[in-house]
């Protein structure tokens, strides 16, 4: 299920072909977009294609993304990509380019639908039907990593209220222009009380403006697991980047086959459309790839657009074939009659054009259309700095690493708290605690004092000063009175 947030140009079926990128990509990626192109033909798709590399070639040829300087021209001109699964190489200096071009290109849903085809494709559960939304540019996948010491390293995990709620937003939208009846928020913030329980605060505000939808929080955990064993249960599902990621590919698993699954990356100005699976060169140049995910993802992208009759036509022949039995190896089964290879499934969804399938639900004709809506303001909180967190490298004891920074030169700070791993180590630290060579300190006024941002810099002067190797410094702040920083864990 996806949806439009195209200009209004593109709202509409048109006679117009609309421009369109795509990218072949690697492995079995350009069988399938073979496959998949050949469909949409014979259905007749309106469109202008550019196609352009990306991936391993591009990788070779010395663009880190994986993407040249044209290829982003074309991308950023037509505003919609069809792109096969591309292959990232191992090791430094690459970056992922599926990050890269949703980060890149502002988009902000990863919209990835869900559906089982029982009988006709075996499934764990076959009543699973649901979408999940899953934020696509912070979280942990904003990739900000760092080694601080020889035994540590960090990756921050950064969760925004305007990203967070630009797509709790679109999910809620979505769900009540598709009919759905709930969407559950995953998150784990008994853990993570400040970022995901900035995901989840938002979640209930929102919330709050749809009371004919059930609003429903669950931890991520507990959540994935109903999610493999009792999916029934959700209707749409509202996640950050990591969860999103890991619970789309258990519902795929469970709806039967990752090879099935579409996934839209919606924007404000931009779009993309690509299967969930990756490249697979094991097979490649084999002909034996299945081209339904990434041929259900073009039939979301002729949605988008507004070829809303081309995109039924599509899905209905694409059902038709499901039901005649007419599979790729991959879901071979019971109610299989024929195995054929990519380009011969692909011939027969386009022999199928114009029928209706008998057993599965027909496809929707029509775009559902939801804008991405914008946050209503908020009055600013006002935020009071209250100390310091100073990161040490230190390969003693606790007790001493505080003596030595007790031990500087006074800067109006107190040394209140140290941790190892998030763990309060000093003052009365358990001795069974273990400990790596990572030092949290925290230093904060004494009660009625204020802390200016001078105190600061005179305190990492005199840490340095006394030969304490500081690798890496959080100021502490309060808004509107709320500390917002985590407490150390036991204290």
């Amino acid at each position: 299920m996806t949806v439009q947030t195209r200009p209004q140009a593109l709202s509409h079926p048109t006679a117009e072909p609309v421009p369109l990128t795509v990218a072949r990509g690697d492995g079995i990626g350009p069988e399938i977009m073979d496959a998949t192109l050949a469909v949409l033909e014979a259905a007749g798709a309106r469109l202008a294609i550019e196609e352009i590399a990306i991936g391993e070639s591009q990788y070779r040829a010395g663009h880190s993304s994986g993407l040249s300087p044209e290829a982003w021209g074309s991308i950023r001109r037509t505003r919609l990509l069809l792109k096969g699964p591309i292959t990232t190489p191992q090791g430094k200096g690459v970056k992922s380019l599926n990050v890269t071009l949703r980060k890149a290109l502002g988009l902000f849903a990863n919209v990835r639908p869900v559906r089982a085809y029982a009988p006709f494709v075996a499934a764990a559960h076959p009543s699973i039907d649901l979408i999940i939304v899953r934020e696509n540019e912070e979280d942990l996948y904003a990739g900000i990593e760092h080694r601080q010491t020889q035994d540590v390293v960090q990756c921050l995990k950064l969760i925004s209220r305007p990203g967070t709620e630009r797509l709790i937003r679109y999910a809620f939208a979505l769900a009540a222009g598709s009919g759905r009846r709930k969407v559950t928020c995953m998150i784990k913030d008994n853990i993570m009380k400040l970022t995901d329980g900035l995901f989840h605060r938002v979640f209930d505000e929102v919330a709050a403006e749809y009371p004919e939808l059930e609003a429903e929080p669950m931890i991520i955990d507990i959540g994935a697991a109903r999610l493999a064993t009792r999916p029934e249960r959700f209707d749409v599902i509202v996640c950050p980047n990591l969860y999103g990621d890991i619970v789309s590919d258990i519902a795929a698993e469970v709806a039967g086959s990752v090879g099935l699954a579409p996934s839209a990356n919606i924007g404000e100005r931009a779009a993309m459309f690509e299967a969930v699976h990756g490249s697979a060169p094991d097979i490649a140049g084999q002909d034996i790839a299945n081209p339904s995910g990434l041929l259900l993802a073009a039939v979301e992208m002729l949605r988008h657009v507004g070829q809303g009759e081309v995109a039924r036509r599509v899905a209905d022949a694409w059902a038709v074939t499901i039901e005649d039995g007419v599979h790729t190896a991959d879901i071979c089964g019971p109610a299989t009659r024929l195995v054929v290879g990519t380009q011969a499934f692909a011939r027969a969804v386009i022999d199928r054009l114009g029928s209706v399938p008998k057993h599965l639900p027909p496809a929707r004709p029509a775009t559902i259309h939801v804008p991405v809506l914008p946050a209503p303001p908020r009055p600013p909180e006002a935020k009071t700095l209250v100390g310091i967190d100073v990161f040490i490298e230190w390969t003693g004891s606790a007790d001493a690493l505080a003596r030595a920074l007790q031990a500087c030169p006074d800067a109006g700070l107190v040394l209140t708290v140290i941790t190892n791993r998030g763990v309060k180590v000093w003052p009365e630290g358990l001795p069974e605690t273990f400990c790596t060579d990572h030092w949290r300190c925290r230093f904060q006024a004494p009660p009625g004092k204020p802390t200016n941002p001078m105190m600061l810099v005179h305190l990492l002067h005199g840490l340095v000063r006394s030969g304490l190797p500081v690798i890496k410094t959080e100021h502490l702040y309060a808004f509107d009175g709320v500390p917002g920083y985590a407490l150390a864990q036991g204290q």
